[in-house]
């Protein structure tokens, strides 16, 4: 079995989990987009990677993910930029990203609007809630949402798509499902305050996609458990 091979059969197994949560759920499983994380890839595996199938992938920064876009067909697939975003690398992820999970202040959304503008591109963008109030990790505090999103749902540029949020790490997945649920209610609220639909949640990693899925997430974000090392491998890194 080559890699790419190892790769599809692993997704398969998280889309069947997937599936399974959604039935439970009273969802449908089409209602859920999987966002394979690639920032442990070296470059050169894209090739592998667009042979899986997978057209949404993930990236956490820009210097991470530069030399994977260069890739042969690379372009062939969806981008999303997951991680904090520094106002300095605002116009190449503009220029190569088609989604940015992590918009967290009114001045980065600007700056992502002005240079959408620049470059005729819209950008799909969603608000990073710290719901969980982690001190470490970026995100606008729940209270926080309401003004943001206003601003953003005015800028040219943006399409306003919903929110995201990352979990606390947990041995135990059931034990961070408030998180999600907190978002979902969050989202809810905002809508019936604001008026701007806001259809997409994006949230749940490797560890916690499951709850995630449950209790709403329309988006997945999913490295290791996609992409771990072929048998007799110690690891898929450059």
């Amino acid at each position: 079995m080559d890699r790419a091979m190892w790769w599809t059969a692993q997704i398969a197994q998280v889309r069947d989990e997937i599936k399974g949560a959604c039935r439970r759920a009273g969802r449908a499983a089409d209602e859920v987009r999987l966002v394979g994380v690639t920032k442990t890839l070296a470059p050169e595996a894209v090739v592998d990677l667009i042979r899986t199938g997978l057209r949404d992938v993930g990236e956490n920064r820009w210097q991470q993910a530069r030399p994977k876009l260069a890739q042969p067909g690379a372009d062939t697939l969806t981008w999303h930029f997951i991680g904090h975003l520094q106002s300095n690398k605002v116009r190449p992820v503009v220029r190569h990203f088609d989604w940015i999970h992590s918009v967290d202040s009114e001045a980065l959304g600007r700056l992502i609007s002005d240079e959408a503008v620049r470059q005729e591109r819209t950008i799909h963008v969603l608000v990073q809630v710290n719901i969980a109030r982690e001190p470490q990790k970026s995100g606008v505090a729940p209270e926080q949402t309401r003004p943001l999103l206003e601003t953003l749902a005015a800028c040219p540029g943006l399409r306003l798509e919903g929110l995201m949020t990352m979990a606390p790490a947990a041995s135990n997945p059931e034990d961070v499902r408030w998180v999600f649920r907190a978002l979902r209610e969050l989202r809810d609220e905002m809508e019936r305050q604001t008026g701007i639909p806001l259809p997409e949640l994006s949230m749940g990693m490797s560890g916690d996609f499951v709850p995630a899925v449950e209790e709403g997430a329309t988006m997945v974000r999913i490295g290791r458990r996609l992409f771990p090392p072929m048998p007799g491998e110690d690891d898929v890194v450059s």
